[in-house]
């Protein structure tokens, strides 16, 4: 059972001082950090150690641009820990990207590899950009531009980058290609997410929506929730949401609603999940004009009457302002900090369980560290052998996590930080510091 302080940190957020939805996402991930923390006992150094980013690297990165002018863009490189091995992290192109947007994601990222027990670090980056607006060339050259300025950062054994939002397999290639001329060596393992000609893994492109189905089920089976029963939401049918939404409609689960930039889609008798992937392809990656499907307004996407809805768009969704509509049983965060601090009391509250984003979408990290394997050892796995692998580590993090709960009595997502923090934590004791 937790301390009385404790618990009331957990139900009412009384310490740290309460934040307001939709605001630095670093002082969200580490309310979470501190009530996890307490419910372990983590003694102060280790706490002290762990809370703050080992590193923070900013970057002026000027470019020239396709008319000859020169733009300078900013970019960054926060590596959070490397306790458990070298450092991972996406790196992500957009205008909204920020230093505390950075080392969140960071400290994330440190969680998320500490939960499913693989032997990384966590790291972010990004550069403050707009890639929708820039050309093919452009973008080569501030991709180069970034992976020279960050030359003693990265490595196949110090930090590992792979994509994120804004970027794909095109930029890890740039990545990978710009660091192997600077070494004169071809070093594949430096980046993951690569193309498969350059040593990309088989079931790289699916694996965070399948660890979004995989968490799924075995929460429904904690819940008791029949598969063949059961209806679904998914916000954001981008790869995640959407390999997640297709690979559970496989396994009988109904999926009712999707939702994308475009606006929410709604088929009480179920949405033909392929049908509606085909015709994003064949619409410039937009849902909108899909027929088979009526149209709903997207904020009424997550407080449908559904037993399951996977948030799998973008950060803070689920606020104070929609958590008390949420009527599912089951919530399954396909996206980054998906709900924000505050919300986590009212869904608590109202007993609806959380798969948490450093549990749920763990799939894509599970299967880079496969790719960073496969390269280090110059050989490839089948498909079948990286996707059962996955499952397997998905499902048994999942089953700690749940245990945790029960054990310290907390829900799923300060359980979850409580088996990645006493991980690291362990490793750090063993390793000491200065």
């Amino acid at each position: 059972m937790l301390p009385k302080n404790l618990n009331e940190i957990v139900m009412g957020y009384i310490e740290p001082a309460p934040i307001k939805d939709k605001e630095n996402p670093f002082e969200s991930m580490m309310s979470r950090f501190h009530i996890a923390s307490q419910a372990l006992g983590l003694d102060d150094e280790v706490y002290n150690v762990l809370k703050s980013p080992a590193k923070q690297v900013v970057v002026s990165l000027p470019v020239t641009m396709d008319d000859g002018s020169i733009e300078v863009f900013e970019g960054y490189r926060v590596i959070h820990s490397s306790i458990l091995g070298p450092s991972k992290g996406g790196v992500r192109y957009d205008m909204g990207v920020n230093l505390d947007e950075v080392k969140a994601l960071a400290a994330w990222m440190t969680w998320k590899c500490a939960v499913v027990d693989i032997p990384y670090g966590g790291a972010k980056g990004g550069i403050t950009c707009n890639p929708r607006q820039m050309s093919k060339g452009e973008i080569e050259r501030l991709t180069r531009a970034y992976t020279i300025a960050m030359i003693e950062i990265f490595g196949q054994d110090r930090d590992i980058p792979a994509p994120d939002m804004g970027t794909g397999p095109r930029e890890m290639a740039w990545m990978m290609d710009a660091y192997s001329k600077a070494y004169g060596t071809t070093v594949n393992a430096v980046v993951t997410g690569k193309p498969l000609v350059l040593g990309g893994s088989l079931g790289r492109v699916e694996a965070t929506g399948r660890g979004v189905m995989v968490s799924t089920l075995v929460a429904m089976e904690k819940l008791k929730i029949n598969p063949y029963h059961a209806t679904c939401a998914v916000q954001g049918f981008g790869n995640v949401g959407a390999n997640a939404a297709m690979l559970l409609e496989e396994r009988g689960v109904k999926v009712i609603a999707i939702s994308d930039i475009s606006g929410a889609y709604y088929n009480n008798k179920g949405i033909n999940i392929r049908e509606a992937m085909d015709y994003r392809n064949q619409n410039n990656g937009s849902m909108s004009g899909f027929t088979g499907a009526e149209s709903i307004p997207a904020e009424d996407l997550l407080t449908l009457e559904v037993d399951v809805i996977i948030p799998a768009a973008k950060e803070d969704v689920i606020t104070t302002q929609n958590a008390s509509d949420i009527k599912a049983k089951l919530i399954v965060e396909g996206a980054n900090g998906p709900t924000s601090a505050n919300a986590d009391a009212i869904i608590n509250d109202k007993g609806i369980m959380v798969a948490p984003d450093i549990l749920a979408n763990a799939g894509g990290v599970t299967v880079s560290y496969f790719e960073w394997v496969q390269n280090r050892l110059g050989y490839k796995w089948t498909r079948e052998r990286v996707n059962r692998r996955m499952d397997r580590i998905m499902k048994e993090s999942f089953e700690r996590v749940y245990k945790a709960s029960l054990e310290y009595d907390v829900p799923m997502r300060i359980a979850a930080y409580i088996v990645a923090i006493d991980n690291v934590a362990q490793t750090y004791k063993y390793r000491g510091g200065y």
